[in-house]
């Protein structure tokens, strides 16, 4: 087969490559980091590319391409890499803005204050070795010296016997054993380490993954961490990911091997912070969403997105740490939450532990925005869940300036007609570089309020506001701001308006119905949580004025910050939550928005915007 050679620049890499690869694959296989919400399937038109040497099979832009850039640029040789396959040696640039991004980690969620209850506890024992008088073998010499302390273990991991008479000698009969569930040994060390003690509690999620690492003794973090999901460059949607997965048994695994080595990335970074041994880490807890949950585990995903959406395996599972290769004590337990179904995972099982909305006799609502929205109406007596599919315009795909939540990404908008103004905020006051999921709703709602769109999301011919235009392509458009790098101004076309609306109007469709089944009207609902880092940003009034919330008093509306975590951290510290979780995932029920009866008519009625 013929080979060509690709350089790709500012990166200075020169890279073998066969006839007809495509570039979006080789790219991404060299390490960078393409930004690809899609998963390179055309969907998205983020992985723009320059051709400055050399040409493509595909001599004129496709379809796809013209869709998603500019005549001009065309002109000047920017492609879509996942559009672009080879037929020579090629050299190429790949801007800042199609990579992907440093996001931000967001808010942790709140410290849980429950009384420690873990499954794991360190017990001392100090012993007298064997004699002629006293031919106890060593392992019935331990087990019986914690049979004093009122403890009844019944298995010795196997790894743990192959050294322990050795440890027991070198310790001069005095050693501290884990144990754990109350009756198996898992570890055995010298001397007294009781104070040692500890766990993890991660939630993985498609764009992040976020953790605590906890003291099982005191129930209190010790330090937290979290960075992006390795796996975004291979779908930065669910369903994307699951795509790639489904290509075969090599792609799955390779997506597993890449989320489970950059948790242990960050498990020995958060150990080195601390002066903690990773032999030390005994237990962790682990919540996600369905499709997450079975890539860690190493499950095929495939039927997660055929009808009727099941889950391999629903119930909590309890898994040795060295059997996934997750670097913390080999014989510790890996402890997966409970699913809902498959598209309602262990992460919004583990928000509705967390803000204690099952025990609750007021009426909650509970939401977890993103890609995918997850929502949870209900009290102590009933509760019903529905997952939207609200897109990826929250998370700053299909939105011409679109970008996740990092540095230099505009959170917040505000609008001043009178004086022709535009007023921003940026995450971590830095040059503008484009719009972050809150920042686009700030937009929008402002747009509303000013009247520079209407009911409908349309341009009002009306609007004088001076920074109103039409585009090259005569489509009208808002300026926002100005990206000092590239030059380009910042702008929200009326295709962004319509991508909101879309969005927005699979939020407020979930909740409507949800509001259907329980019989409850906007003002019978007395407390809203609304859950995860873009919630910790949401503007709740600016929320209501676009119409991706009902109109409930703002006063009932609570950022909680990431209450996955917090419910994970619950289920590490307590077995006694760990059992609550599993009655509250029977209690849960599942609504399916895609077969309900009144759906469409639901979701059209959604898609305008309130009027003033």
């Amino acid at each position: 087969m013929t080979q060509y050679w690709v350089e790709i620049l500012p990166f200075g890499k020169k890279q073998r490559a066969a006839e007809s690869e495509n570039l979006h694959h080789l790219i991404r296989g060299c390490g960078i980091p393409l930004a690809s919400p899609c998963g390179g399937r055309g969907k998205c038109g983020k992985c723009h590319i320059t051709l400055i040497k050399g040409s493509f099979q595909e001599s004129k832009p496709s379809a796809t391409e013209k869709a998603y850039i500019q005549p001009e640029d065309l002109a000047r040789g920017v492609r879509l890499a996942c559009q672009a396959t080879l037929n020579g040696s090629v050299k190429i640039h790949v801007p800042p803005e199609s990579l992907a991004r440093d996001i931000s980690l967001g808010t942790t969620g709140p410290e849980t204050t429950i009384r420690p209850f873990p499954a794991i506890k360190k017990y001392y024992s100090a012993m007298t070795g064997p004699s002629f008088h006293d031919l106890k073998p060593d392992t019935e010499r331990l087990v019986t010296s914690l049979q004093k302390q009122g403890l009844r273990p019944r298995h010795v991991s196997p790894s743990i016997l192959a050294l322990l008479p050795d440890t027991l000698r070198e310790s001069g009969w005095g050693v501290t054993a884990t144990i754990q569930d109350k009756h198996n040994i898992i570890d055995v060390e010298t001397g007294d380490c009781r104070d040692d003690c500890y766990g993890l509690a991660i939630d993985l999620g498609t764009t992040k993954i976020g953790g605590s690492l906890v003291d099982l003794i005191t129930g209190k973090r010790v330090t937290v961490f979290g960075d992006a999901n390795p796996q975004i460059p291979y779908g930065e949607d669910v369903l994307s990911r699951i795509h790639y997965a489904a290509k075969g048994d090599e792609e799955r695994k390779f997506l597993q091997k890449t989320v489970i080595n950059s948790i242990n990335q960050l498990i020995l970074e958060a150990c080195r912070k601390s002066n903690i041994d990773t032999r030390h880490i005994y237990e962790a807890t682990l919540v996600g969403n369905s499709a997450m949950h079975h890539l860690f585990l190493g499950i095929s995903t495939v039927h997660l997105a055929e009808s009727p959406y099941v889950p391999a395996v629903k119930g909590p599972l309890d898994i040795r740490a060295r059997d996934l290769g997750l670097n913390i004590n080999s014989e510790g337990n890996i402890h997966t939450l409970p699913l809902i179904t498959g598209f309602v995972g262990s992460d919004c099982l583990a928000g509705v532990l967390a803000t204690g909305m099952y025990k609750e006799k007021k009426m909650c609502l509970l939401l977890d925005i993103g890609t995918n929205t997850e929502v949870v109406l209900g009290n102590r007596d009933r509760m019903v869940a529905c997952s939207c599919a609200s897109g990826p315009a929250f998370e700053g795909a299909h939105i011409k300036h679109g970008m996740k939540a990092a540095k230099g990404a505009i959170e917040c908008v505000g609008i001043d007609k009178q004086s022709n103004k535009i007023y921003t905020q940026t995450i971590r006051d830095a040059a503008p570089a484009g719009l972050c999921g809150s920042g686009i709703i700030d937009c929008v709602a402002e747009m509303c309020r000013s009247n520079i769109i209407d009911d409908q999301g349309m341009f009002t011919q009306e609007s004088d506001f001076a920074s109103v235009r039409r585009s090259a392509e005569g489509m009208w458009e808002l300026v926002i701001a100005q990206n000092e790098k590239s030059g380009q101004d910042i702008v929200v076309t009326q295709q962004d308006v319509n991508e909101i609306q879309l969005s927005k109007a699979a939020v407020l469709t979930g909740i409507s119905i949800l509001m259907q089944e329980l019989h409850v009207t906007p003002d019978q609902i007395e407390k809203v949580y609304i859950a995860g880092a873009f919630g910790s940003t949401l503007n709740p009034i600016n929320a209501k004025r676009i119409g991706m919330i009902p109109d409930i008093p703002v006063e009932r509306i609570k950022s909680t910050g990431n209450t996955a975590m917090t419910g994970a951290q619950m289920a590490l510290i307590s077995t006694r939550s760990r059992r609550k979780s599993q009655r509250v995932s029977k209690q849960l029920e599942y609504l399916e928005l895609a077969t309900h009866p009144d759906f469409q008519s639901f979701f059209v009625n959604s898609l305008r915007f309130p009027k003033k």
